[in-house]
């Protein structure tokens, strides 16, 4: 270690349970985390800043305005960048001891086991499930361990999954949810400061892993609801029945789930349950006789919205279905396409049969119609 460096940690030499072997292994060890933004964030910065030699990250998304909100990483001037690429230049800013390795792709069955390969622990700071669970099945097949978060709104989850000495993620979630319950930041918000406080409890979480000192979160899933400023605690005990880790194990092989991740897909195809924003303006310019249901919250509502759309929020529609006629053709809509997704399967229930789902929400109306109109 140089000079230079020992000046740099001194606050961590001075730690009995780090000191100058606990910082040679910082040093040497190799990291990988999985997303460059609002838990990547924060554990790229802390992670970097404490001397992690060798930092792997993986992004396949540009920097959006909608992300600086909480993605500290990255700047006004990053707008329209790689994350990958601004992240490293943050970070080559915060320590230029450390070697960061991008890969600007999107983790798959194809690439997922040569990336890790590489890496000692894996930090899960994804916002999807898909790749969350293609994280914990490679971690599981590799031996390595996985350092989960996950946020919503006002509230995050931490926990470490390592097969080999404690549960899996697949202990707790065996399957993935329904592409249509699951709801995005972009649907349902984040507070800003939230992946600041998760993220940096997964680089605590690593750092000990590490250091190979402490007692990290295996076998517990920590949770925490800002908003009310609580931390909860529950025992994950190990699940024999487990379909990756447990004894008689049904997944083998690595699962590409698609079609879901809280949002709707950069390249959907085409359904008959789905109309696209350009099919919408060119029937209502034709003076078609449709209902426009906006099915977001009052607040998103008044943001911003369609033109002639009624308000009726997901969770009020059932009491209010009344105001809805089966002979009538109705479109619905939310921000990106998940809550009027729900909404349309509701109503078909419901025997409703002239009922779409407007294709990437008001966010695809914002983006392909009506550039004036905020996006958030």
């Amino acid at each position: 270690m140089t000079k230079d460096e020992i000046t740099r940690y001194s606050r961590h030499l001075i730690l009995p349970e780090v000191g100058m072997s606990g910082q040679l292994k910082l040093k040497s060890a190799r990291v990988l985390l999985v997303g460059a933004g609002g838990l990547g964030a924060p554990v790229a910065m802390y992670l970097t800043a404490a001397g992690v030699g060798n930092l792997g990250i993986v992004d396949d998304d540009v920097v959006d305005e909608t992300n600086l909100q909480r993605q500290i990483i990255h700047s006004t001037t990053s707008v329209g960048s790689a994350k990958v690429q601004s992240a490293q230049m943050r970070l080559a800013e915060i320590n230029p001891h450390v070697r960061v390795t991008t890969y600007e792709t999107h983790l798959t069955s194809e690439n997922i086991r040569e990336i890790i390969s590489d890496y000692d622990v894996v930090i899960d700071g994804t916002d999807n499930f898909p790749t969350r669970y293609l994280i914990n099945d490679a971690c599981v097949f590799a031996g390595k361990p996985m350092v989960y978060g996950s946020i919503y709104r006002f509230e995050g989850q931490v926990s470490v999954f390592d097969a080999r000495r404690g549960p899996c993620y697949r202990c707790l979630y065996p399957e993935p949810p329904p592409p249509e319950m699951v709801p995005g930041c972009a649907e349902g918000g984040v507070l800003g400061v939230l992946p600041g406080i998760i993220g940096t409890i997964q680089a605590t979480e690593a750092i000990k892993l590490v250091l190979e000192e402490g007692d990290p979160l295996v076998g517990r899933l920590l949770l925490l609801n800002a908003f009310q400023m609580s931390f909860r605690e529950l025992k994950l005990p190990k699940n024999p029945d487990c379909p990756v880790c447990g004894k008689t194990p049904t997944i083998t092989d690595f699962i590409d789930y698609q079609g879901f991740c809280g949002i709707e897909p950069r390249h959907p195809t085409n359904t008959e349950d789905d109309i696209t924003v350009g099919e919408l303006k060119a029937k209502l310019d034709a003076g078609e006789s449709i209902r426009v249901i906006d099915v977001r919250e009052p607040l998103e509502y008044e943001f911003c919205h369609l033109p002639a759309a009624e308000l009726i929020p997901l969770d009020k529609l059932p009491e209010q279905v009344n105001r809805l006629s089966t002979a009538e053709t109705i479109v619905l809509y939310c921000h990106v396409g998940v809550r009027s997704r729900q909404a349309m399967m509701f109503l078909k229930t419901m025997g409703f049969t002239r009922v779409k789902n407007l294709r990437g929400g008001i966010d695809a109306w914002a983006k392909e119609i009506d550039p004036d109109m905020p996006v958030y």
